[in-house]
């Protein structure tokens, strides 16, 4: 099914959001499945009511920070939001992917737990990486997190020097924006070959 897909993972703040945004400038289509997962969280409301309670809804939306406080810190809370959205998200995916495979052109699927979830037949990984002080650094500036939040949150996802040794590309992004670009341009001129 996913002949042409390049899977997109790395960790929390390496920067798969950037590269994602670079990768779509070169004319690559990007199928993002945190945006999916976002849009089948906020069509869950009722489901997350009864799982989590109604604490977690505010303004008729899900809080997103407060249930990220909640999955992050307990693994039962995370499966059983995984349970709820993983089934759903995926179908998703592969509707969007099916379109993309009759052009017969790569692409690549954003999916941040790829090899945490192992739940997709994707032969070619593409891990964005930078060591893991700098995904702390990253992580407290950017959502604004104690330490202890933020290691919460890298510490949730498979380590990302695992992640690197299991993909097919690497990119290193533990250096400024213009070492990023040209660190995307490499792997596209590997791609292309």
């Amino acid at each position: 099914m996913f002949k042409k897909a390049i899977v997109l993972t790395g960790g929390i703040a390496t920067g798969k959001s950037t590269v994602s945004n670079f990768l779509k400038m070169y004319g690559y289509s990007i199928i993002d499945a945190d945006e999916i997962s976002h849009k089948i969280l906020d069509k869950s409301i009722e489901s997350i009511k009864e799982i989590f309670g109604e604490e977690f809804i505010k303004d008729n939306r899900v809080d997103r920070k407060k249930l990220g406080g909640v999955i992050f810190a307990n693994r039962e809370a995370k499966e059983s939001l995984e349970k709820l959205l993983h089934p759903k998200i995926r179908v998703e995916i592969e509707e969007k992917a099916l379109k993309i495979e009759k052009r017969n052109i790569t692409y690549f699927i954003d999916i941040p737990l790829f090899f945490e979830t192992k739940s997709y037949e994707i032969e070619k990984s593409l891990v964005i990486y930078a060591p893991k002080n700098l995904q702390l650094k990253r992580v407290m500036q950017r959502d604004n997190l104690s330490e202890i939040e933020a290691l919460n949150r890298i510490n949730s996802q498979m380590d990302i020097n695992k992640k690197k040794n299991l993909a097919s590309f690497v990119i290193d992004n533990s250096s400024d924006l213009k070492h990023l670009q040209r660190e995307i341009e490499k792997f596209i001129s590997i791609i292309k070959e």
